[in-house]
């Protein structure tokens, strides 16, 4: 969540915001509201956490070899966090949803001639007359011709169905192919029936056609860049990533189990020295303070190191020191011991020397929703990623804690990497839909402020301008067991205390362990997954 999708002590995402405007406006991306017609804009800005609102950027991006037009504006406020895959990736199909769905349609015409003047009439009435795109057929040799052919018989068929998903994938595709006639067409059809307003899927087509628009134009990089130089008001994004936590029971969950499992590992010392590698708000040791505070003997004395970069600065309105204080307050109440160690640096410039080791302190390590931002060797020799955990792992720390969510971008290539994307966030905007009313303004903001930058952060962009790069655990165990850590056995009795909870929230939430871990997710797809390390 964001970085990415991590509420509170993951808390750098992104701020989103739509208003009305008028069609006269060139500079501008417009979704359809289904309900009344109306037409909203889309406007990407310069911010860190951006807002699908505006911007400065004021830059018109026009889709090559068509008439028509993408325009983004960057002129108001901002949009705000494994192997290689082949095409034919698990979506994790199930009975209970309706991921993966495959593209395939009746024929209309067998007959080629009678297919060019049905597609002639079906572009004059989109596009205008002035388009002489079928006559590109001729100058094509006949097998390409034939595959382009029976490309658009199917999305014939489809889009006077309202099939909203399988345009999208269908964009896609075209998108990855190269086939610029065909991608167009389909984001001008696709604009008529995303809307940040609708249904899940409506919504998260908003965002996956801005990010394909962006890809298309190969400007995902600049446009990503843009999203980061202005933000939305602090107190609004705290907010949003607030009401995030508490509507999405699975980031909560994920806190909960790495504390539970800090929690047994330390329970005979009386020392503890716990590294946070990305403590946003702090917010997740709040509870432990407190488990420690009743423990059977008294607390131990708690030193907490936490790691945080830039873009947390603004969320918190101020730097590490005001986290510091909110626990070291919190501590003494709770007559806890504890010292706190501030290092406002990115996970890729920590080196031990920041990390302030003493001996004689019982050490544990938190992960949570931050490994997923680090380069790995498929993007920088230095491969920060796995650096960071040999470095960990020769502190020898007493456990290690992972949360991270079950998500598989990384580098997978362009298509399937849209695919697991699709099927990942579709489930999650459902999840949210659950909660918070469709038309709650407080539904947009979140999504908006929260999701949507990193959505079209892994559709868009590529190489070191995508930060958004999730692996699912099976390559995470690979990792860490190649920087010589074993697993360590979640707590059971706080694993049965999230199950108990969950039973307040939607029943197609779900909880289930397997292989030592803890899969936290929505109807039959896994969102996050903790698992513990020593």
């Amino acid at each position: 969540m964001p970085n990415t999708l991590c509420c509170w002590p993951v808390g750098k995402l992104e701020n989103c915001s739509v208003q009305p405007c008028q069609p006269s406006n060139p500079h501008q991306m417009s979704y359809n509201n289904g309900s009344n017609g109306s037409n909203y804009p889309v406007h990407i800005s310069q911010d860190p956490y951006c807002t699908l609102e505006s911007s400065s950027l004021g830059v018109n991006y026009t889709a090559r070899d068509s008439p028509s037009t993408v325009s983004f504006s960057a002129n108001e406020s901002s949009l705000s966090q494994q192997e290689s895959m082949s095409h034919c990736m698990d979506l994790h199909h199930s009975p209970d949803t309706n991921y993966g769905s495959p593209i395939t349609g009746p024929c209309v015409t067998e007959d080629v001639n009678e297919l060019k003047h049905k597609l002639k009439e079906l572009e004059t009435e989109m596009l205008g007359p002035d388009l002489d795109s079928l006559e590109y057929f001729d100058t094509l040799p006949s097998s390409i011709a034939l595959a382009e052919i029976e490309s658009w018989r199917e999305m014939m068929v489809v889009i006077p169905k309202g099939d909203l998903k399988r345009v999208l994938i269908a964009c896609a595709m075209a998108v990855s192919n190269g086939d610029l006639l065909t991608a167009q067409w389909l984001m001008s059809e696709l604009r008529q029936i995303v809307s940040v307003f609708g249904e899940p899927l409506q919504r998260l087509g908003a965002y996956m056609l801005e990010g394909l628009v962006a890809r298309l134009n190969a400007s995902g990089s600049s446009i990503y860049k843009s999203l980061k130089f202005q933000e939305p008001a602090s107190f609004e994004l705290l907010s949003c990533m607030h009401i995030l936590y508490e509507v999405c029971p699975y980031f909560k969950f994920g806190y909960m189990s790495a504390n539970g499992a800090i929690a047994e590992a330390m329970k005979d010392e009386d020392r503890v020295h716990i590294i946070d590698f990305q403590i946003g708000q702090g917010s997740q040791w709040i509870p432990l303070i407190q488990a420690f505070a009743a423990r059977p003997g008294g607390p131990p004395h708690i030193r907490i190191t936490g790691i945080d970069d830039f873009r947390s600065i603004y969320a918190r309105g101020g730097g590490l020191s005001i986290v510091g204080r909110r626990l070291s307050k919190l501590a003494e109440a709770f007559k806890v011991p504890f010292e706190f160690h501030g290092a406002a640096m990115s996970g890729c410039e920590v080196q031990v020397k920041n990390l302030g080791i003493r001996p004689g302190e019982a050490l544990a390590v938190n992960f949570a929703f931050m490994l997923q931002h680090l380069p790995d060797e498929s993007v920088s020799t230095e491969n920060h990623r796995d650096r960071l955990l040999r470095m960990v792992k020769g502190l020898n720390p007493k456990v290690v804690t992972l949360v991270e969510q079950e998500f598989n971008t990384n580098t997978a290539a362009f298509y399937p990497r849209f695919l697991e994307a699709l099927d990942y966030y579709t489930a999650m905007f459902e999840s949210i839909d659950v909660t918070l009313p469709r038309e709650h303004k407080e539904r947009i903001n979140v999504e908006q402020h929260c999701l949507a930058r990193e959505v079209v952060n892994i559709i868009a962009c590529e190489g070191k301008e995508r930060v958004e790069r999730h692996e699912p655990l099976g390559k995470w165990r690979s990792r860490l067991k190649m920087a010589g850590f074993s697993p360590y056995p979640l707590s059971p009795l706080v694993n049965a205390t999230i199950k108990t909870l969950l039973e307040n929230y939607c029943s197609k939430y779900r909880v289930e362990e397997r292989d030592g871990a803890l899969y936290l997710g929505w109807m039959n797809r896994d969102l996050v997954a903790s698992c513990a390390w020593k």
